[in-house]
């Protein structure tokens, strides 16, 4: 069984709670963990997780993602496999 490179954007209910989501986020461990701007003062965030490549495993994430309290809407931008 190898890895997958998953890549999440995590958009806020409201941008006073960004820093809340930021520190919840990780806390789950991402490879990389990014500010992505999206306009007029609001910003996203752009988290990379390395996971294995297992049926449910990238659910489980999303819905981990999902419970954190603040966050407005969970993106799965790009999936791929790892090397």
């Amino acid at each position: 069984m190898g890895e997958v490179i998953v890549v999440f954007r995590i958009l806020p209910k409201d941008p006073k709670e960004f820093e809340n989501i930021k520190k919840a986020v990780e806390a789950l461990k991402p490879e990389r963990l990014e500010e992505d701007p999206i306009g007029f003062g609001l910003s996203a965030l752009k988290a990379t997780f390395v996971i294995p490549d297992a049926s449910g495993v990238l659910d489980k994430l999303e819905d981990e993602l999902n419970k954190i309290e603040g966050v407005n809407e969970v993106e799965t931008l790009t999936v791929s496999r790892g090397l």
